[in-house]
């Protein structure tokens, strides 16, 4: 790297931030990572917004929600609204800021990256993930990780914040939130989504990609938010994931086949049969596997030990820095 001259003044580093927002929680959760970088004259953020040619609504429709599934499991995303990136831009950060739906990355965000513009934007480019969901994230993480490859792009932080209610709580208070528009919680149960707190905290991984742009470590291997508490991987919902993957991905194939594109009315009957098998999944199989997760416990510990080391790559679940960003 060449020296810069004295009395030189460096040339701004450039970060781009590609996200998708179906209820604002996440652009909430952006826009405080955002704070210190836009506050800092050392750098330019573009903010690029994914607009989908055709809204996707919010409140959903319930059938229009299930109705998405087959495509969004098979990475068969609607296209997206011209961006206003041509990919001939250099930018030194990338920040991917997607939900999960139906274990996978949301259509819009899996069109970007399969998006020939976001190709040349992402090659050999430093990117951090940010994940806001329900609580189940790992599935679709593995399907970002490869696309990330796919466009040539170096994954170097992964930060995670999931609705903190319990699993069963929330099985019933995002669906009434997606559906309705109601966050807040009823009958004794949370509020749906990620707490002011969790918001705000997100700052600390702005103050520290800050400080990382000013001394280039996002040059190098990464990662730039160890010891943040970027994210927290629980083992014991990984196999209910697998399971309900594999079920969206079959299911999926099964309704695009026999029921045209979505929208279609040859669809609905399709959708609906899933929908009851779905709900049978989840009284059933969830359960079951989870109280033979706590019983075998013992005998699985090892693997369910490498699971979460695994999925806590490359950012990790230790705290030891977040002292240093108290804010």
């Amino acid at each position: 790297m060449n020296p810069i001259p004295s009395g030189t003044t460096p040339a701004p580093k450039r970060v781009l931030v590609v996200r998708f927002s179906q209820t604002g929680q996440l652009d909430a959760v952006t826009d405080r990572i955002l704070e210190p970088l836009l506050a800092d004259p050392g750098l330019r953020v573009h903010v690029e917004t994914l607009r989908p040619a055709k809204p996707f609504p919010f409140p959903w429709p319930f059938l229009g929600f299930m109705d998405a599934f087959p495509e969004t499991a098979h990475l068969r995303p609607a296209p997206l609204a011209p961006l206003s990136l041509a990919g001939d831009e250099d930018f030194d950060l990338v920040i991917l800021a997607y939900q999960v739906w139906f274990l996978a990355p949301s259509q819009p965000v899996t069109a970007f990256l399969q998006h020939p513009v976001a190709r040349r934007l992402l090659g050999g480019k430093p990117v951090v993930t940010v994940i806001g969901c329900r609580n189940m994230w790992m599935m679709a993480h593995r399907k970002v990780e490869g696309l990330l490859a796919e466009a040539g792009a170096r994954l170097i932080d992964n930060v995670v914040l999931t609705d903190p209610g319990p699993t069963f709580a929330t099985f019933i208070t995002t669906p009434v939130w997606l559906l309705t528009g109601r966050k807040r919680g009823f009958w004794g149960m949370p509020d749906a989504g990620l707490t002011p707190a969790q918001i705000g905290g997100a700052r600390r991984f702005g103050l520290a990609l800050r400080e990382a742009l000013a001394r280039d470590a996002e040059r190098g291997a990464g990662p730039l938010l160890g010891g943040l508490g970027a994210v927290e991987a629980q083992p014991r919902l990984y196999f209910g994931e697998k399971v309900g993957t594999r079920s969206f991905y079959l299911w999926g194939r099964l309704i695009m086949a026999l029921g045209g594109a979505p929208g279609s009315l040859r669809r609905k009957p399709l959708v609906l049969a899933y929908v009851l098998f779905l709900l049978t999944l989840i009284v059933t199989v969830l359960p079951v596997s989870l109280a033979l997760q706590a019983l075998l416990r013992p005998l699985f510990r090892a693997r369910l030990s490498k699971i979460k080391d695994q999925f806590e790559l490359p950012s990790g679940s230790a705290r030891d820095r977040c002292h240093l960003y108290d804010a």
